[in-house]
């Protein structure tokens, strides 16, 4: 396989696979439309943020349009809160009460058009994670280590195919960079806005971590296996394999969650 062949594919695989894990994760925002007021209007509802303030709901819906939220604590037997939506400039805006990090609120939206009274984004609640400020050079330190991590991965994967490679090289810096950002920055980043270091295994069930973990184990197999230099194709192919399948497992799933039965 010519080199710019072998990067191309590289990247093109990373770049999909990192796209696709962000999109489909518990707290990126619900995306759609809506038809209000005989005009199509684009929403996004959030699913994540700070502690520090109330979160913002803003709905770019045309005037007369009215509305309402309703919301809760997530798995919690409260009684569901019902707010007005009120006019700021051409946006319908209502407010969720900020939760301590790793609260999350269920919250639905209302909007009443043509007489009829509807909900943006569907039947089901919608769930909101707060968290509490992260350093911005941490979590772009983390984002980049692995995805570079991932990329070595990719990369020792396509290797292990090529008779004309050892994927060696590709599999220490995909070990390395695993461990790195998902070991020692993956942590920080988690003490930061969670409060705590690690919620995988043996600890919780955190999917983020626990596949973190399945695939440094993967990895560390496959650098026993080729030892001495030799190229243990297998191993790290199926290190590879494995590695991109779990890392397309939705980001923060089954993730840090403040149980209020037991804060009550």
């Amino acid at each position: 396989m010519k080199k710019f062949l072998f990067w191309f594919l590289a990247v093109v695989i990373t770049l999909v696979s990192a796209v696709y894990q962000r999109m489909t994760g518990p707290t990126y925002p619900v995306r759609g439309k809506a038809t209000v007021e005989g005009a199509t209007v684009n929403f996004k509802l959030p699913r994540s943020a700070e502690s520090t303030a109330d979160a913002v709901i803003a709905l770019a819906f045309p005037a007369p349009t009215e509305g309402y939220l309703e919301y809760k604590r997530y798995n919690s037997d409260d009684p569901w809160t019902r707010e007005p939506l009120v006019r700021k400039d051409a946006d319908l805006v209502g407010f969720l009460p900020k939760q301590p990090a790793a609260g999350k609120l269920a919250y639905k939206v209302h909007v009443m058009t043509g007489g009829k009274d509807v909900l943006i984004g569907g039947e089901a609640p919608h769930i909101i994670r707060f968290k509490d400020s992260v350093p911005l050079w941490l979590i772009i330190v983390h984002v980049l280590v692995m995805f570079s991590g991932m990329l070595a991965s990719t990369a020792a994967g396509l290797a292990a195919l090529d008779k004309k490679r050892n994927p060696r090289h590709f599999a220490l810096w995909a070990a390395a960079l695993i461990f790195v950002g998902g070991f020692i920055l993956g942590p920080l980043v988690q003490k930061f806005a969670f409060g705590v270091l690690w919620t995988g295994f043996p600890l919780g069930m955190d999917l983020t971590d626990n596949k973190t973990l399945i695939s440094f184990l993967l990895w560390i197999v496959a650098l026993v296996a080729g030892r001495k230099g030799k190229p243990a194709r297998a191993a790290v192919l199926v290190a590879s394999v494995v590695t991109l399948v779990i890392y397309l497992i939705p980001h923060s799933l089954f993730g840090s969650e403040l149980k209020y039965t037991k804060t009550n």
